[in-house]
């Protein structure tokens, strides 16, 4: 460990000044002497913040695309079914209220960073779910309600809002990311596959739950922060699992054929050939009507 440490020391010594100097103000003027100059391994609590910083920077970082391939799946397949609006509308929701209280108490930028970036995706696969259901008025109603209460809570919620108050706009936060996941899972359920639901974002916000756990419980002293991100990971994980089990069935209904061939050997009805949704909140609810065959002209004579 010491030829570790007398090899790695001159380099970090030589790092450009802004890189310490961002180092010292993300780690704190300790950890930054311990990690980088010392290199101290056994500064376990200045090992853990590090940890915590790293992770947090890394969510705000792949949060600023998690969203990404749920809006090209969109936008190249001209459909949302599978995409609940109900679950963007609650989140964007949530997202807006947690931004708020989480920069008026000050807290650390890489511990919420990434639901700024995620709201403002949120927003375009919310009008974009709305548009192709040919909801244009709504979209249009959607943006500037998003915007007055970004405004609301961003630049005049001090003046609104008390500090209790501030607690339990974060408590209702909380309740609706829990909540906004139950109709994604409800229509996903009812649809029984997938439809145009990403993959890549459901289970990057599975990571990205797990890890909001860790870098909660090592920078931030707020239970309902905490408890939020914990029922988050659960409902995450429900999903998660929802898509794992719909994952070879096609909007029509049917499993691939291994999964058909599986199914024929092995007895067992997995869902396939459910009704679409018809929760109005759902856009991949869908009609289907069945058109009587006229009746053929009889050619027999009357007696």
């Amino acid at each position: 460990m010491d030829l570790v440490q007398r090899t790695l020391q001159p380099v970090m010594l030589s790092l450009p000044l802004p890189i310490h100097h961002a180092a010292s103000s993300l780690l704190g003027p300790e950890c930054h002497q311990k990690l980088l100059l010392d290199l101290d391994p056994t500064a376990t609590g200045c090992l853990k913040l590090g940890i915590s910083k790293a992770l947090g920077l890394a969510i705000v970082a792949a949060s600023s695309v998690v969203k990404v391939p749920q809006i090209v799946a969109l936008i190249r397949s001209r459909s949302a079914a599978g995409v609940s609006f109900l679950t963007y509308l609650l989140e964007t929701a949530s997202f807006l209220i947690s931004l708020g209280y989480s920069a008026r108490q000050r807290l650390p930028f890489t511990t919420y960073g990434e639901t700024a970036l995620i709201a403002a995706q949120d927003v375009v696969v919310a009008v974009l779910v709305l548009r192709l259901t040919g909801r244009d008025a709504a979209a249009v109603t959607f943006v500037a309600g998003v915007g007055a209460a970004l405004y609301a809570l961003l630049f005049t919620g001090d003046r609104v809002f008390d500090a209790r108050a501030w607690r339990g706009l974060q408590a209702a936060a909380g309740a609706l990311a829990v909540v906004s996941k139950l109709p994604q899972i409800w229509t996903l359920w009812r649809a029984g596959h997938p439809g145009q639901l990403s993959a890549v974002a459901v289970f990057s916000y599975l990571l990205g739950s797990v890890t909001r756990i860790y870098t909660t419980v090592q920078e931030v002293d707020d239970r309902l922060i905490l408890y939020g991100f914990v029922a988050g990971f659960v409902l995450n994980l429900v999903l998660a699992a929802q898509l794992l089990y719909y994952w070879a069935v096609k909007p029509d209904g049917r499993r691939s054929v291994k999964r058909d061939a599986k199914k024929k050997r092995g007895g067992l009805g997995l869902g396939g050939g459910k009704e679409p949704p018809t929760d109005p909140f759902s856009s991949s609810s869908s009609s289907s009507f069945s058109v009587p065959r006229a009746k053929e002209a009889s050619t027999r004579r009357r007696p």
